[in-house]
């Protein structure tokens, strides 16, 4: 009752005021408006304007930005005929539904309806003032007339769009229908937009997660008023009626979350409109945790997709789960420095096609081969004799492209790594022959602009991940002759089991120590990468890029590509004959200044280089070493364990975990190093 009489007394002092219109003007134009731009949620979205990720505003709460056009017509249709019908033709307040309101108390001794118009709702938002005294209500009154001088209809109605409150930390429309339909509010259920124009009226005790009978309650009176009115039909409200409520609270989108967090380092504010593509990237991450689901809870995986005719990266997944995990998921893996593997020797490959050192079809040496004091051998310990630059390419051999960089120079190959963009790290010095087979810190981004480069004949288009940013001038790598023999031996590997052989040009790599498992693959348009391994660096048992990098390439290549667009012709200049069709210097590769290895050399048999040895308790470990010359002196990194040893087996004691350089020096002075793993308690 005391209510229904403020009401009336408000009603009866405007009515006067009114009479008093000059006082009444000056008294509005007077009026302190607050800040008319509200803060909206930092957005990044996808090349087609999809929402890929948000980040709250200061104060904890969702508050997308939105326009008029973003909304449904329906919604503000039902939101108006509900709230508001003469929103287009009163100046701020409805004086009709206001006197309406006031002989409605009056008869029944209560309020019945309210007479509060869209602008006063949003006077009221913009101060987060109350209602329940007439000093707020007459508050909003004045800065609604006010408003309605600033701004225009559209302009009042899109700031309701966004202060509306939807309940908790949610505010406006947009981040409305994401939490309570997951999608944008372009279009809408009729049920689905009554419950929203329902919600803001008590926005927590009609939370459809929350207090559904209420929220329904709320949504069908919408409704009734709807077709009461003839916005909408009998059938289209009963069928509207049926449709049930959302029963859960959904999660914003997160996707691309990695590179969001860097984008938004870079500029925190505004809205950013990036390269991905958001199916294709929800694709990539699908598969990324599929990659890693019932394996080591430590195990990773990273995906990256770019274009590489254009430089856009279309999907980038910097781990499979972005979380506080075992795997340390928040880690980008796409920036994280690791070793490339074998992932290098195409380009080393195609410096010596460009410089007119071998050609495919040239033979090259695989045999025991020392350069200096290094002396690298093949991942399986086995030599091939001589074979052809395709072969020793297909099989990953390491002595061959040892021997061809050798004639390069590492110098050469980091020179033409920084051409295609990468920043190579060095652990110290200058670079060295190790570097061929993985010695070398990089990134996975390095090694998507290396095989782009790769695949658009030879010509590097830069990297990037903002639409509409320029790619910048293209920068040549290789000559188009080079990188086309380089994709023409990569198109001709054979594909992972299950997997078909479609042409893809591709190489996997291992890192020592089985740490990183890689895999690179291109056609005429895209280039994909793939990593397994650990954000730790610890080592991955049986973890080989081509046995579980390739297959994870290849689902990732037919989700981006169907069909595969071809690989280019061949261009002018390019020898497309055998081997004996080759000009006589073109015919064999005996790389200058290497020695054929001592076949009498020691040779340690156990254990292998490269092992993951387990560490039991009470048990020592044993070594061997085949071939030399005895007396044998042991080296434990660096440090003597044994000296003057005339058995070729060796008890190493119980060391401790870690990495280690086991070293074996016979009388003569010759040396075989491997490099281990040591696990266990």
């Amino acid at each position: 009752m005391i209510r229904a009489r403020v009401f009336l007394w408000l009603a009866a002092l405007l009515l006067a005021v009114g009479l008093a219109r000059d006082r009444v003007d000056d008294w509005i134009d007077a009026t302190v408006i607050p800040p008319l731009v509200p803060v909206t949620s930092v957005e990044v979205l996808d090349r087609n304007g999809a929402l890929l990720r948000a980040y709250t505003v200061e104060d904890g709460r969702w508050r997308l930005p939105v326009s008029l056009s973003d909304v449904d017509p329906e919604f503000i249709d039902l939101l108006l005929n509900f709230e508001d019908r003469r929103f287009y033709r009163h100046a701020g307040v409805d004086w009709r539904a206001m006197a309406r309101a006031g002989w409605q108390a009056l008869t029944n001794g209560r309020i019945v309806s309210g007479a509060s118009t869209i602008t006063m709702q949003v006077a009221r938002l913009l101060e987060d003032s109350g209602t329940g005294t007439w000093r707020g209500k007459f508050r909003q009154i004045r800065l609604a007339l006010a408003l309605e001088r600033q701004l225009t209809k559209d302009e009042i109605l899109t700031l309701y769009l966004h202060l509306a409150p939807y309940g908790g930390n949610i505010e406006g429309v947009r981040a409305a229908t994401f939490t309570w339909f997951g999608q944008e509010p372009r279009q809408l259920t009729t049920a689905e937009a009554a419950l929203l124009v329902a919600i803001p009226q008590a926005p927590n005790s009609r939370r459809p997660d929350r207090n559904p009978e209420n929220a329904l309650a709320a949504r069908n009176r919408v409704l009734q008023r709807a077709e009461t009115f003839g916005v909408l039909t009998p059938d289209a409200v009963a069928t509207a009626m049926a449709e049930p409520l959302p029963a859960e609270r959904r999660d914003f989108p997160l996707l691309a979350p990695h590179l969001s967090d860097r984008i938004l380092a870079e500029n925190p504010a505004g809205q950013h409109r990036l390269t991905i593509d958001a199916t294709l990237q929800e694709q990539m991450e699908a598969l990324a945790r599929a990659a890693v689901r019932g394996q080591d809870d430590r195990l990773n995986a990273a995906i990256m997709v770019m274009d590489h005719q254009t430089g856009e990266v279309l999907a980038s997944v910097g781990s499979a789960a972005y979380s506080d995990n075992p795997a340390q998921g928040f880690v980008d893996m796409t920036q994280a420095l690791r070793s490339p593997g074998s992932t290098l020797k195409p380009l080393i490959y195609g410096i010596g096609f460009e410089a007119g050192l071998i050609h495919p079809e040239t033979l090259i040496e695989d045999r025991p081969t020392r350069f200096g004091t290094y002396a690298p051998q093949n991942f399986d310990l086995a030599f091939r004799g001589e074979l052809s630059v395709r072969d020793a390419l297909h099989a990953s051999l390491n002595i061959p492209v040892v021997s061809l960089l050798e004639e390069i120079g590492p110098a050469e190959l980091m020179n033409r790594m920084r051409r295609a963009g990468m920043s190579p790290e060095l652990p110290a010095g200058q670079p060295g022959l190790a570097v061929a087979l993985g010695g070398v810190g990089v990134t996975m981004e390095d090694l998507m602009r290396l095989y782009g480069a790769l695949a658009s004949g030879g010509s590097y288009v830069p990297l990037h991940y903002r639409d509409g940013e320029s790619a910048g001038e293209p920068v040549q790598v290789l000559s188009p002759v080079a990188s086309w023999y380089v994709a023409d031996i990569l198109s001709g590997m054979l594909p992972p089991a299950n997997a078909p052989r479609n042409g893809l040009a591709f190489k996997t790599g291992t890192s020592y120590g089985h740490r990183d498992a890689w895999a690179f693959g291109y056609d005429g348009r895209y280039v994909v990468g793939v990593w397994l391994g650990r954000a730790d660096g610890a080592s991955v048992p049986g973890a080989f890029g081509a046995d579980v990098a390739a297959p994870l390439l290849f689902e990732a290549f037919a989700r981006t590509a169907p069909r595969l667009a071809p690989l280019p012709p061949p261009p002018p200049g390019a020898l497309t004959v055998s081997h004996t069709d080759l000009p006589p210097p073109l015919r064999h590769f005996t790389g200058r200044g290497t020695t054929e290895a001592d076949p009498d050399a020691p040779q340690i048999a156990f254990p292998p280089d490269g092992a993951v040895l387990a560490r039991q308790e009470g048990l020592p470990l044993l070594a061997r070493v085949d071939r030399g010359t005895p007396p044998y002196t042991w080296l434990w990194n660096g440090r003597p364990i044994g000296i003057g040893v005339q058995d070729r087996d060796m008890d190493l004691g119980q060391p401790g975990a870690g990495f280690v350089d086991l070293t074996v020096i016979d009388s003569r002075g010759r040396v075989a190093t491997v490099f281990l793993e040591i696990t266990g308690p």
